[in-house]
């Protein structure tokens, strides 16, 4: 796995990823980071490093699992020619086989979330030979019996695979929650285990920095 990014001037970034990632970017009082880990990030990176003229772009959706990134991965991430790509997806897979039974049909299984994550990265690699950030997915959770935190340890390891395999930094979110979950409870991270509140964001982005050494 690679151990930084490096960065040169003019140098495009894409965030790509479900509503953890969108943040309601879309949202007038956001735009165009929305008010996530992005934002943080994006605003450390563009204040560190003004000589390069950097573009940073976030394009990540609410509510998409890997299947839902396949479907817009040429609008969304090649036609942006991104030179570092950053992706994070895998809950929403995993979240909607143990929502309402009318969601199941939308779920995504391990192997399917493999082999289309893979296309995806493989696709990215080929036509714009991008540097690739893989974000775990994760959850604010302590509760050892819930069934998702169960679970997600197989979307975890998919993503570390991966990161392998495309020379990746590896950005071990749900590694980083575990090690400070006991001492700052769920409910102080997240009100639904999964989405952010703002000081949360703001630590997420500051690991995705530190990981990626920018």
């Amino acid at each position: 796995m690679r151990s930084k990014i490096q960065l040169e001037s003019g140098d495009t970034i894409v965030f790509i990823g479900d509503s953890i990632t969108d943040a309601e970017r879309g949202a007038r009082a956001y735009k165009p980071f929305g008010n996530g880990y992005v934002h943080f990030a994006a605003y450390q990176l563009l204040a560190k490093y003004p000589q390069l003229g950097l573009n940073i772009i976030n394009t990540g959706v609410n509510g998409d699992t890997v299947r839902d990134l396949e479907a817009r991965w040429e609008t969304d991430c090649i036609a942006h020619r991104p030179d570092v790509l950053s992706a994070m997806i895998g809950v929403n897979d995993l979240w909607r086989q143990h929502a309402e039974p009318e969601r199941l049909i939308q779920a995504v299984y391990p192997d399917e979330y493999e082999v289309t994550y893979r296309r995806l990265l493989l696709r990215a690699r080929k036509e714009t030979n991008c540097q690739f950030v893989l974000m775990e997915p994760f959850m604010f959770c302590s509760d050892r019996q819930n069934a998702m935190l169960k679970a997600l340890p197989t979307y975890i390891t998919i993503v570390h695979k991966l990161a392998e395999e495309f020379d990746a930094v590896l950005v071990p979110l749900q590694k980083f929650v575990e090690e400070q979950i006991a001492e700052v409870t769920d409910e102080k991270w997240s009100a639904d285990f999964v989405h952010p509140y703002i000081w949360a964001n703001a630590w997420i982005a500051q690991h995705w920095l530190e990981v990626t050494s920018l």
